[in-house]
């Protein structure tokens, strides 16, 4: 049986929060195949994590990963989201989340909700 993925996204003042997250969770994580959008993929690489990187969030990253969970290829996102910072491709970012919705794919947008559905799974 093929592993299931997991996307990982997090906006530039998440970006730490997000490998922090990572680094407590890798036993979990290596039980799946991660992918990213290509800065957060970046930060997960550097931090000596196999992630397959798309494109970066503003660049059409997000309407990738969208188009992924669309398809069925993606079992999660976990997207530590800035909810004070101004982000030129928010349509993306609420086209990502109302995806995940349509298709009833579990979705954090902060460490805390992460955790919680890790603890549903293990």
């Amino acid at each position: 049986m093929a592993k299931k993925s997991i996307a990982i996204i997090a906006h530039d003042g998440k970006k730490a929060e997000m490998v922090a997250f990572l680094n407590q969770n890798k036993k979990f994580l290596d039980n799946f195949n991660l992918v990213a959008t290509g800065t957060t993929g970046k930060h997960a690489l550097e931090a000596g994590f196999k992630v397959k990187c798309y494109k970066s969030g503003p660049y059409g990253g997000d309407a990738q990963i969208g188009g992924l969970v669309s398809e069925g290829k993606i079992s999660m996102v976990f997207f530590f989201r800035d909810p004070l910072g101004k982000h030129p491709h928010e349509p993306d970012v609420q086209m990502l989340m109302r995806l995940c919705d349509v298709h009833n794919v579990p979705l954090a947008t902060n460490p805390a909700a992460a955790n919680l559905i890790i603890k549903g799974l293990v």
